[in-house]
């Protein structure tokens, strides 16, 4: 049997863990540079609150309906999802992350377990120990499994946020109430080739036969109408994957037209995806660097380029990739443009421990004592501590975040405090 907990609304429940009196009011979480709505409680959602809604088009529409705004706090979500999920781990070792917010559990030898009853003791525990609420669903394969969480979700005062498909029935009856647009793994276009051959509902599809599937489809919905039959053909992923790709891209604050501004921003976004590398344990084989000019301004002569570098070797060195992110910026750049946007895309990814050697290239780890050195003091003392020659010493870039909430969990000056005017000893 599979478990997904799902944690509710996870970006909201965060701030509310530590700002409760924001708990049953209507929340809204704005994407980087507080662009736009990536998050929503379900009182925002129940005012009409689209996801994606520009921030600037609703900021009335939030003061008029008193909607609380918090710009995304990305080191405050992923401290909680860390702590949710080693609360989740805990319950069986067959156990896979699938995002921030979810996990599956895998109960493979607790066949006198009442495992509805365990969803139950998970839910309350994390709650308990985090502030977080979760739904579980419960049921023999992967994807039946996100359908009873769904149910879990949406029918939250009769489920209590725990729902288990464990009779033919109960799967039956959850296929059909499942609309084909819902099925986990199918994509958009999927989706329109199902409904015009008349698949509306997951039980429709189900009934679909092999041959059609693996003319029309692949082998990876093959798969999933297996489970959806509740049979197990989709496996559990024990190791969480790493990035096929490493990217940081940026919009400037003003537009830049000399080369040695552009220079400054490439090697700052190759020096963040260069530590992004290492934290995961890669080096990168070729580096894509983009440049793009301000396409609001209609009266001005409009110029994008991008070129992809490849590295002699496999290296997760900031200094080596910036070298090459640079070089490669050398040949796209155009003097008179006015560039309003810019970024660094590391490609080739290969595990550090596995990279292949070159005979040609006697010093391939001449960099990596001084790159631990460097990890070690921004991990202790923070951030942008040391930067490279050619980035700008005086300037860190930080995004627009006007409604930040503090980082409770892993910044020791933004922790809660306490004023303790009784005089008592606590």
């Amino acid at each position: 049997m599979f478990a997904l907990v799902d944690c509710n609304n996870f970006y909201a429940s965060c701030e509310r863990v530590f700002q409760p009196q924001w708990e049953g009011k209507p929340i809204v979480i704005l994407s980087n540079n507080d662009g736009c709505v990536i998050a929503r409680s379900n009182e925002a959602k129940a005012m009409g609150i689209p996801m994606g809604a520009p921030a600037f088009k609703y900021k009335e529409e939030f003061k008029r309906k008193r909607i609380k705004v918090f710009s995304s706090n990305y080191p405050l979500y992923g401290d909680m999802s860390s702590r949710v999920m080693q609360i989740l781990e805990k319950h069986t070792p067959n156990f896979e992350i699938y995002s921030i917010d979810e996990a599956f559990l895998k109960f493979d030898g607790f066949d006198y377990f009442d495992l509805e009853t365990t969803g139950y003791e998970i839910k309350k525990q994390v709650r308990k120990w985090t502030g977080i609420p979760v739904s579980v669903g419960v049921a023999k394969t992967k994807a039946l499994a996100k359908i009873a969480n769904k149910i879990a979700k949406k029918f939250n005062s009769k489920t209590q946020g725990v729902y288990m498909i464990d009779t033919d029935e109960k799967r039956i009856k959850a296929l059909k109430w499942t609309a084909v647009k819902d099925i986990w793994g199918i994509g958009r276009q999927y989706c329109k080739k199902l409904e015009v051959q008349g698949i509306q509902t997951a039980y429709d599809f189900s009934n679909l036969p092999d041959s059609w599937i693996k003319k029309h489809m692949s082998i990876l919905e093959l798969r999933l109408k297996k489970d959806l039959l509740g049979i197990s053909h989709i496996k559990l992923e024990e190791t969480l994957p790493s990035k096929k790709s490493i990217t940081t891209t940026r919009s400037f604050k003003s537009n830049y037209s000399k080369f040695h501004e552009l220079e400054e921003r490439i090697s700052t976004y190759a020096n963040s995806c260069s530590e992004k590398l290492r934290k995961q344990g890669s080096s990168c084989s070729a580096v894509l660097v983009f440049i793009r000019s301000n396409s609001h301004q209609k009266n001005k002569e409009q110029y994008r380029n991008s070129c992809v570098v490849t590295l002699p070797y496999a290296t997760d060195s900031s200094i080596t990739i910036c070298k090459h992110a640079v070089a490669g910026l050398k040949t796209i750049f155009k003097s008179g443009i006015d560039y309003k946007k810019a970024g660094v895309l590391l490609l080739g990814l290969v595990p550090s421990k596995e990279r292949q050697l070159n005979l040609f290239q006697p010093n391939l780890n001449q960099h990596d004592s001084l790159m631990q050195a460097i990890d070690k003091i921004h991990l202790r003392f923070g951030p942008h501590q040391i930067k490279l020659g050619n980035q700008d010493l005086n300037t860190t870039w930080k995004m627009r975040q006007e409604h930040l909430s503090k980082r409770y969990t892993t910044e020791l000056k933004e922790i809660i405090t306490v004023n303790n005017k009784s005089g008592i000893l606590l």
